[in-house]
């Protein structure tokens, strides 16, 4: 049948149709489904109840998030890979060798690789291979001697000693330098390269040396020799050029020379023959014409480096008993190394500078061996490759059907089946909530979330000091003491338990009969804060009074001298009455006023005679109407898709949530069907005759209604 020809089948949920996967041809066929039929366009790799390593597979862009052509690339190449596209309905994790297909584009197939890998894991006959078999093959590949990974550590050499030192020296040297799969530091072939290259440039450098007679007028004793002399150039300068100053002007030879203040400033501090105070002093005593003593008399601080030029440089090429030097004896050691200066300077920069020839020639003598098992353990990388492919087929075997059930349809979360994006259940308030995502940033996912026209509740979960953030609808039962602050228990996919405290609610209506009770609840709970309000109102002003009053009366009773002559007399403190006379009689035009209206009311209800059980329902309409319009709106507007997209998705439809739905996502406590009550409840309320005079007051009205309705006519 050709693709565009596929036959689909769609089941209705959420007010949405939504694609069947019964067959293999159904998933082999899914490039050809408009998606505009898809559920969700797009889904991140991570918060999700599944496997992040099947994500990965299929994020081919590594952004984190998978969208449809990643997955149909999925889907197309698992039944390219598959004898049977209905083998990823089964979901399992092993798969027969028979059933691998190979595209023919690798060196190596499969089926071959698989039936290696067995063989490895000492199963050379077996005709299965699981998932278990290729993801341990870490442990597998860091046992072999070559795995495949291009680096070579210098368990790689076996047992050559010789070249095991040698790898050990080039990794040392390298630089930060690779693990290899085992986690043992090695070198690469990028390492390898440039490491020979430097020991090459070093050898050249040396060679060239080696055949310059000019440049080595000492042998293999000139480069000793040039250090010598570089070791004390900048003095042996300095010391000659105070000399020629002292010879123009004998007036500069005391400046030129240390003072004796400088002397008494050293002598004033503890001494060393290595301080930098010294070091700083002439080499000898300047004089004009002076030639610089090699010996005796000298600079304490580089005698040593003196001694070491004369042995070095200075009596083979000057002549042996040299013990003082000129300045034209300087000049003319300094041109006869200047060959070999140049030489040094030329000397390539890298970290091989300071091997010995000896150690460079055996490293330079192992490069061959090097670079060979460099490139035996490259010739095991197509492996890794295919091992990898092996990998990607079984899990894919495994997941791609659960996924197309969370991603293309919703199969998984409206068969009640668990969606990946459930986080776990949530137990709060008497109910346990189902439909809840995991969530790390409240703010921002609240601000679309609130569209879903859904009750939220916002939770900050933690568990052996691990936190996690989550969003759980409440879509049955009522809404009353969802308050900020309180606790529950959340149970994880895992079955994990987490301490959950409510941070934020988005308020909504679950239900049209709580919209009804609504109003009245709102009412009685207005009632109740304004007598709570007047009565600590009433409270503060009576504590008040009764303080004047007894500071009053305090001030009165105490006793006190005689008033002086002329002194101002204080009339003595007076009492309010109980009850004034003007406050009663307004209180009985008030109440005379009330039973008048009250009266009038009534009358006027009675006279409504059959249509007062409409009139009732009227007036209940009236309070509870609006709040029940508003609620059954909402309800018609409940969808599951703006929580997602909050999370990252990008649902396609609008997924809706109704009553029926949210009543199984949300269950509150009942007994079990056969559970009973074995004792009453020792605490109950005890309301005595209050029950009774309530039913005796409402059977008098319905008589009275019956008989102004002359329904006892007959």
């Amino acid at each position: 049948m050709p693709i565009d020809e596929h036959a689909w089948q769609f089941f209705r949920a959420g007010g949405v149709d939504q694609v069947l996967f019964r067959s293999g041809a159904d998933i082999a066929n899914l490039g050809a489904l408009d998606q505009k039929l898809w559920v969700a366009l797009a889904c991140p790799t991570r918060g999700l109840d599944f496997d992040e390593r099947t994500l990965d597979l299929i994020d081919t862009d590594h952004d984190g998030r998978i969208r449809p052509p990643e997955l149909i690339a999925a889907c197309e190449w698992a039944c390219a890979h598959l004898r049977d596209p209905d083998l990823l309905l089964h979901g399992s994790d092993a798969i027969a060798l028979a059933d691998i297909v190979d595209d023919g584009h690798a060196e190596t197939p499969l089926a071959e690789e698989a039936r290696r890998i067995l063989a490895l894991r000492g199963r050379p006959h077996a005709d299965r291979l699981t998932l278990q078999d290729v993801t341990d093959r870490g442990d597998l590949l860091a046992a072999m001697r070559f795995n495949g990974d291009g680096v070579i550590t210098p368990a790689t050499a076996g047992d050559d000693d010789v070249l095991r030192d040698t790898l050990q020296r080039i990794a040392a040297m390298a630089g930060d330098p690779p693990k290899d799969r085992g986690g043992e530091a090695g070198i690469d072939r990028a390492r390898a390269d440039a490491f020979f290259a430097d020991a090459h440039a070093l050898r050249d450098w040396e060679a060239r040396a080696v055949h310059d007679a000019a440049a080595m007028p000492l042998g293999p004793d000139t480069l000793a020799a040039a250090q010598a002399v570089a070791a004390v150039r900048a003095k042996v300068d300095d010391y000659f050029a105070r000399c020629r100053v002292a010879a123009f002007d004998s007036r500069a030879v005391p400046a030129l020379n240390p003072s004796t203040e400088e002397y008494e400033a050293l002598a004033a501090q503890p001494l060393s023959l290595q301080a930098e105070s010294i070091a700083k002093l002439p080499l000898a005593p300047v004089a004009p014409g002076r030639s610089l003593p090699l010996q005796h008399g000298v600079n304490p601080a580089w005698a040593d480096a003196l001694h070491h030029l004369r042995q070095a440089a200075v009596e083979p090429l000057l002549g042996a008993g040299t013990a003082a030097l000129t300045e034209d004896d300087w000049h003319q050691l300094q041109q006869r190394l200047a060959p070999c200066q140049q030489w040094l300077a030329a000397r390539p920069a890298n970290p091989l500078a300071t091997l010995a020839t000896q150690d460079l020639a055996q490293l330079l003598a192992h490069e061959a061996a090097v670079m060979d098992l460099i490139a035996q353990d490259e010739q095991v990388e197509p492996h890794n490759a295919r091992i990898a492919d092996l990998e990607k087929l079984l899990r894919f075997q495994r997941d791609l059907l659960p996924l197309l059930q969370n991603f293309v349809s919703f199969q998984s979360f409206y068969r009640r089946e668990g969606a990946i994006f459930q986080a776990g259940t949530l137990y709060l308030d008497g109910r346990s909530c189902d439909l809840t995502v995991q969530v790390d940033d409240v703010a921002r996912h609240a601000v679309l979330a609130g569209l879903a026209k859904t009750c939220l509740a916002y939770c900050q979960c933690t568990r052996n000091g691990q936190k996690m953030g989550i969003a759980a609808a409440f879509t049955a039962g009522d809404t009353d003491f969802l308050l900020v602050g309180r606790n529950g228990v959340f149970y994880d996919r895992h079955g994990h338990d987490w301490d959950a405290t409510i941070t934020r609610v988005i308020e909504n209506p679950t239900s049209v009969m709580q919209a009804f009770f609504s109003p009245y609840k709102k009412f009685l709970r207005l009632i109740e804060e304004q007598v709570a309000k007047r009565a600590a109102a009433s409270d503060s002003l009576a504590q008040g009074s009764l303080g004047t009053l007894a500071s009053s009366i305090a001030a009165t009773g105490a006793p006190t001298a005689a008033p002086a002559a002329g002194a101002r007399t204080v009339p003595p403190l007076k009492l309010p009455g109980r009850i004034d006379v003007g406050t009663v009689a307004a209180l009985g035009v008030a109440l005379g006023s009330i039973s008048a209206v009250m009266v009038a009311i009534f009358s006027k209800f009675i006279d409504l005679g059959q249509w007062i059980p409409i009139a009732i329902v009227g007036i209940v309409m009236a309070i509870s109407g609006p709040s029940m319009l508003i609620a059954w709106l909402k309800l018609r507007q409940r969808s599951l898709g703006p929580i997602l997209d909050a999370c990252g998705w990008a649902i396609n439809g609008r997924m809706r949530v109704n009553v029926r739905l949210g009543g199984s996502l949300s269950q509150t406590a009942r007994l079990p069907r056969h559970a009973s009550r074995v004792a009453p409840d020792p605490y109950a309320e005890r309301h005595g005759w209050s029950s009774a005079v309530a039913l005796a007051v409402l059977a008098g009205a319905m008589a009275v209604l019956a008989w102004r309705m002359d329904w006892l006519a007959s």
